[in-house]
């Protein structure tokens, strides 16, 4: 076995073949701390010296060369994503890293986890059925991951941003057309479900946001409402959370319909609040189930589903209510700066994109328009 002293630290080659070089990291209790990392040969394990060195005296982390991809997600998850999220969101990271990141990827070395290795794991995800939206949400994750472990200088590069997302088709929106909403409005009129759904309808509000929708947040006399929370399912549970982003965050004008059906709405509540007595857990809801907790989700769809079976409508989503009116919005000229606000859109190339389905029609009242100017 080799051995020598070097400004970087004592170096020696080892039983295995490679050469280790241990340096002194600084001191605790009055103690030299030190580290040894690696190298396949002498010159490799001096620079790798040289670099902690480098870190050391610039306050930086020491990459450990043993931290696998596991060890690190699961660091990151506790330490860099737990409250700087909504839980909806924490769950979902934690449920793709914990399925198919940690099982894929988790054994490999950090530092050395390499472009090919990431590629062939999405490949081998989409080969294996998965939708390509939902490989492309796990390539996000990664290199959401990643790209703190690149700030905390655990890795030098970011190697899911050097892999290539699979293409996914773009999907149409389902939405109701003018002669279908005008069918639902009528053909809903006295159902147990009323209100929300027009609600949801009228106003383009999130599932969750109408769900979570508090009397404290609607004032019938300024004929005014703000959406201040949503209703999540987090790991099984029903949870309150803000809302998915800054602009989604909004005051929204009631339209008469709305008005007339909440105005209508509170007392029938009052009198199923009396009806439940000590059972009523009071969460201020516009939208609760008959002993005042959150609605959940799926019983709203499975409601909605019965009244458009029953009124041979098209099976749309709770989601596509919002879908509806958006386009009924556009359609009748609405400027889409205007639908952006009221969806609580972040951008408004995300509106035009989302509802590009309308834009025959637009594009035909514009020709139109420029028909009657050129012929004035």
């Amino acid at each position: 076995m080799s051995k020598r002293a070097d400004s970087e630290g004592t170096t020696r080659k080892r039983a295995d073949g490679r050469w280790e070089c241990i340096i002194t990291t600084g001191y605790e209790n009055g103690k030299r701390t030190r580290k040894s990392v690696y190298g396949a040969t002498q010159k490799e394990a001096l620079e790798k010296a040289a670099d902690v060195k480098r870190r050391v005296g610039q306050s930086l982390p020491i990459p450990a060369e043993r931290l696998t991809v596991k060890a690190y997600l699961e660091t990151w998850l506790a330490d860099s994503v737990t409250g700087s999220v909504r839980p909806s969101t924490l769950a979902s990271y934690r449920s793709y890293v914990n399925r198919h990141l940690i099982p894929g990827l988790g054994h490999h070395r950090l530092q050395k986890l390499q472009p090919g290795q990431v590629q062939a794991f999405l490949n081998s995800k989409q080969a294996a059925g998965l939708a390509p939206r939902t490989v492309q949400y796990m390539r996000a994750i990664l290199r959401k991951a990643l790209n703190q472990a690149l700030r905390w200088g655990l890795v030098g590069r970011n190697v899911a941003t050097l892999v290539d997302p699979p293409k996914s088709k773009r999907v149409e929106q389902s939405f109701l057309t003018p002669l279908q909403a005008r069918a639902f409005l009528l053909g809903i009129r006295g159902d147990r479900l009323e209100a929300l759904l027009v609600t949801s309808l009228a106003l383009g509000l999130r599932p969750g946001e109408a769900r979570g929708l508090r009397w404290s947040d609607v004032d019938l006399d300024a004929r005014e409402l703000r959406i201040m929370q949503t209703v999540l399912r987090v790991e099984g549970k029903l949870t309150f959370s803000e809302p998915k982003t800054d602009r989604s965050r909004r005051t929204l004008s009631i339209p008469p319909i709305v008005h007339d059906l909440l105005t209508a709405h509170k007392p029938a509540q009052d009198a199923i609040r009396q009806l439940a007595g000590t059972r009523w857990t009071d969460y201020d809801l516009v939208f609760p189930t008959s002993l005042g907790t959150p609605m959940d989700a799926a019983n709203a769809l499975q409601g909605l589903h019965r009244i458009l079976e029953r009124l041979r409508l098209p099976r749309v989503r709770a989601q596509d209510l919002r879908h509806s009116c958006a386009s009924l919005l556009l359609v009748q000229g609405v400027h889409p700066r205007v639908v952006m606000d009221q969806l609580g859109h972040s951008q408004i190339s995300l509106t035009m994109n989302t509802y590009s389905h309308v834009m025959p029609a637009l594009l035909k009242e514009a020709a139109d328009e420029m028909q009657k100017v050129l012929s004035a």
